[in-house]
């Protein structure tokens, strides 16, 4: 046995690609996927193959990371697709309802990737819906604190199962752009930072921290990154983003950001850094090492809206680099 069969099949090419799919789940949803002690997760595991992991239980919404090759992940969401169907069987044992509901699943997706999902016109989507019989709709606003889509996915067990063997094959062909920063459900009571909005106004996506950036700015943000644009007119007289410049109050902030990681911060010869620098239009200071301290201290300087957007940036960054490092 080489090591490609042992990992757990071999894909086309005889490449063995781990996939990673996340699904956006309630809280009933998930004690049906765990199951009585764990026993029904487990089955999961051991007949799939793939790593199952479930965020853990602080928030009403919970995010569940099913991890592996492909044919691997499929076998696992023909299971949670059936599990699911066995639920609305049963709640229709005593209901008056005669017409069976679809199984729905939800997906957090990468925004960067949803061009791919859509298609040019709508042509994917349209294809995948037609040759599955399976319902996708892609949310058109980004989840909260991210750079991902919820995108949902409705019909047979069958139907399901065959839409994510579509779902797999866009995010082999096309790779997310950019550091993509995943969705984090909020604990039910009291985050550990807040939303500033105004009454009545358009929702905000919140920075850890002070401050907020408009959804809009965030959107573009998060194209320009992609594209890499240079963004020498960010925070200078004619910036980027119209009302960016809005408040010239000057504050500072600061984080801590551990040794290990905060070369990927400053980049090859402060490369990075500077990117964020004139992104931002902020002025950010590292302050040197500290004997004994496991983390460094970055201030960050400027109007309210640049401080957001270097925090934007940094962890973006970190995002990235963290997903880079977790192990397979």
């Amino acid at each position: 046995m080489n090591m490609n069969e042992k990992e757990g099949g071999v894909l086309e090419g005889g490449l063995n690609v781990t996939l990673t799919i996340r699904l956006l789940m309630h809280g009933k949803e998930v004690g049906s996927i765990i199951g009585k002690k764990g026993e029904t997760v487990k089955k999961m595991r051991e007949e799939s193959g793939a790593r199952i992991n479930i965020s853990d239980g602080s928030s009403p919404e919970r995010i569940v990371t099913i991890t592996g090759p492909s044919e691997v992940i499929f076998k696992a969401f023909a299971m949670i697709a059936e599990k699911f169907e066995e639920d609305i069987l049963a709640s229709m044992i005593n209901s008056t309802v005669t017409s069976r509901p679809p199984v729905t699943l939800r997906l957090v997706f990468p925004a960067s990737q949803c061009g791919s999902l859509i298609g040019k016109g709508g042509s994917k989507i349209k294809e995948i819906r037609e040759s599955t019989g399976a319902q996708v709709q892609v949310a058109g606003d980004l989840l909260p604190d991210s750079t991902e889509r919820a995108v949902t996915i409705s019909g047979t067990p069958h139907a399901i199962t065959q839409c994510v063997k579509h779902i797999c094959t866009i995010m082999l062909e096309s790779p997310p752009k950019g550091a993509t920063i995943p969705y984090r459900p909020k604990p039910s009571a009291g985050g550990s930072h807040t939303v500033l909005t105004q009454p009545h106004a358009a929702p905000t996506f919140a920075i850890p921290g002070q401050f907020a950036i408009p959804p809009q700015d965030l959107t573009k943000l998060h194209q320009l990154a992609m594209q890499h644009i240079p963004f020498t007119s960010l925070g200078q007289s004619n910036p980027t983003f119209p009302g960016l410049e809005a408040s010239i109050a000057t504050s500072s902030h600061e984080l801590s950001i551990p040794n290990d990681l905060i070369g990927c911060i400053i980049g090859r010869q402060g490369s990075k850094i500077n990117e964020i620098r004139q992104m931002s239009g902020a002025q950010i200071k590292i302050a040197g090492a500290t004997d004994g301290s496991a983390v460094r201290h970055v201030t960050i300087t400027g109007s309210p809206a640049s401080i957001s957007v270097a925090q934007y940036l940094i962890s973006a960054r970190l995002s990235s680099v963290i997903a880079s490092l977790r192990p397979l």
